[in-house]
């Protein structure tokens, strides 16, 4: 299916939400945390698979901020499962010239977290290649406050009018600013939402979603995703005789 792709057609920026991990233990009788250890695998070959289609960004839904909410065990394995991964895929991203950002609440991860993340980010910073952004303690509707919040501070300061607000002054204020949004959101799993997930970002993002549970996402549902996109007319608000002409 890659070999029919459209080279000057490959989305520059890939959203997924990785969906299914639990499931798929309770499938194999097992705890979450077995599903979310087995999901590593998939976001390897995700971040392969948009190295080799040319993707230039590519977004990991990775913990959200509701998440927390969730049993602390469970919280506790999968934070100890970042920084394991983090630590350990540090080599291969500088190998491969990847560079690691973050968006969302990172100030609420555990400080062994925070610290094993801030430490990759720096490491890689200097990278030119694939940009993998991390969504953790993240939700779209904290991601709007927050960027309100920043914005209405420069309003008290005498920084900035409120006639001076444009669209582009709130994406500036978002975790996302200088980032593209994504043309390409993929969920797995086989749910049909959102989730809260970069809700300012995929208004006009080509959505696509895939029955296979997380931890069973491989390249071929990445190019599956991509040949799907690429069947779609993109018409923002025209017609499609406008689009063509």
């Amino acid at each position: 299916m890659k070999e029919t792709q459209d080279r000057n057609r490959i989305p520059r920026h890939i959203a997924i939400i990785m969906d299914g991990n639990g499931r798929w233990a309770k499938k194999k009788g097992a705890m979450r945390i077995f599903g979310h250890r087995h999901a590593i695998q998939a976001v390897k070959d995700a971040i392969e698979g948009a190295e080799d289609l040319g993707v230039e960004y590519l977004t990991l839904f990775s913990f959200s901020t509701e998440n927390w909410s969730r049993p602390q065990d469970e919280i506790n394995g999968l934070m100890e499962l970042l920084v394991k991964t983090i630590t350990d895929e540090v080599p291969m991203m500088m190998k491969n010239n990847i560079r690691l950002l973050s968006i969302g609440d990172v100030d609420s991860l555990p400080p062994s977290a925070y610290s094993k993340l801030k430490e990759a980010k720096e490491t890689t910073s200097t990278n030119t290649g694939l940009q993998v952004i991390l969504a953790l303690s993240y939700s779209g509707q904290w991601e709007l406050t927050q960027a309100t919040k920043r914005i209405a501070q420069k309003i008290s300061e005498g920084k900035l009018k409120p006639s001076e607000i444009t669209q582009q002054v709130m994406a500036d204020h978002l975790d996302t600013a200088g980032i593209p949004d994504p043309e390409l959101m993929i969920r797995t799993s086989g749910e049909f939402r959102l989730s809260n997930f970069l809700l300012w970002q995929l208004a006009y993002t080509e959505l696509y979603f895939s029955p296979v549970l997380w931890p069973d996402f491989r390249k071929e549902h990445l190019n599956a995703a991509v040949s799907d996109f690429q069947s779609r007319e993109r018409r923002f608000g025209m017609t499609g005789e406008q689009v063509k002409s």
